[in-house]
């Protein structure tokens, strides 16, 4: 899923006041963190996840196999808290339109 530079600016404004969701502790990403992610998506849309990791590259990594692993758009990622969003069926949230 691509965003446009408005539709994230949009999602930004949104999860500007929800606290992170899940929190990745010392075992890392495993399937039950998944599970958990994929869950909050399915019900949120939109959640922050924290990610406890202090070498960058790790922590990019485990960014992209989030993104990647439940089919979701990174709206951002600020210091070690990640913001994605995934359209449910419902659309919960309304995003403005791609031109």
């Amino acid at each position: 899923m691509n965003l446009t530079t408005k539709q994230k600016q949009h999602l930004k404004g949104l999860a500007h006041s929800l606290k992170p969701v899940v929190l990745l502790g010392g075992n890392g990403l495993t399937e039950g963190v998944l599970a958990e992610i994929d869950s909050a998506l399915t019900h949120h849309e939109l959640i922050k996840v924290k990610v406890a990791s202090a070498d960058r590259e790790l922590k990019n990594a485990i960014v992209d196999a989030i993104v990647r692993e439940t089919q979701s758009a990174k709206v951002q990622l600020i210091g070690h808290v990640l913001v994605i969003f995934r359209q449910s069926a419902e659309m919960k949230i309304a995003l403005p339109k791609a031109k």
